[in-house]
């Protein structure tokens, strides 16, 4: 894989080429950029496979330089020390981040992951959702990347009713749509969901408020959903659950 490093401060691009030619030796690394004006032009002249992306530069971010390249034709790695909000965003579209500084493990997994997406080629749908989750005046995350066995389906967040784990797996219920079942399990998607509108009520579930329609009493008791389906509530999340309706 051809890869490029853009990051403005000297010492990470000689680290992070350092442990790239130790431990990928698949990636060969064909220029460096210390700004996003360097970058496009570094990028525009070589063709990448992929790029290591730092995010806050000089003279602009990743985000800037991005927007005047798409669509792409290469992966992206970002370098990141960005907050959690922003890690959401990269985790509900399945881009590549490393966090400074840069970890061994995670780096050689960034590069085995970005391997195989190099093949599916839907890197432009990817990175058009991130940039829309990412922008300032959106405080809550827009859409999310469901990976599935027939590659990534993207989704407004808003339009899924509630999540059911299935052992390893998650089936993602979408309003007016067939349910989904995609190889991410259910915490992973407690962890990422925005708690202002999702909340675990079971073991085995997460909703999404907006769609309750009716709650049951009982132990723990259950929940009607809008489009009819029923969902228990175990006992230890009764309480969470009237609480997110008081507030």
């Amino acid at each position: 894989m051809k890869s490029i490093i853009i990051d403005d401060e000297p010492g990470n691009i000689i680290t992070l080429t350092e442990l790239l030619k130790e431990y990928c030796p698949e990636v060969t690394i064909t220029g460096t950029a210390l700004n996003p004006v360097e970058g496009l032009e570094l990028i525009m002249r070589t063709e990448p496979d992929v790029v290591f992306l730092d995010i806050e530069m000089p003279y602009g971010n990743a985000f800037d330089l991005l927007d005047k390249l798409m669509p792409v034709s290469f992966e992206i790695v970002f370098i990141t020390a960005f907050n959690e909000y922003a890690i959401k965003a990269f985790k509900y579209t399945a881009m590549d981040y490393l966090l400074k500084p840069v970890n061994i493990t995670e780096l050689k997994a960034a590069v085995e992951k970005v391997a195989d997406r190099l093949q599916q080629k839907n890197i432009n749908h990817r990175l058009s959702s991130l940039l829309e989750n990412i922008r300032p005046e959106n405080t809550n995350l827009q859409k999310i990347g469901l990976p599935t066995t027939e590659g990534l389906y993207f989704e407004n967040v808003s339009n899924i009713t509630h999540l059911e784990a299935e052992g390893s797996y998650t089936r993602v219920f979408i309003k007016g749509q067939k349910n989904i079942l995609v190889s991410k399990n259910l915490k992973e998607y407690e962890d990422i969901l925005p708690t202002a509108i999702f909340c675990r009520v079971h073991h085995s579930y997460i909703i999404n408020l907006n769609y309750v329609k009716k709650y049951f009493k009982g132990r723990g008791g259950y929940v009607e959903m809008d489009d009819g389906s029923t969902i228990e509530v175990s006992a230890r999340k009764k309480e969470e659950f009237f609480d997110r309706f008081m507030h």
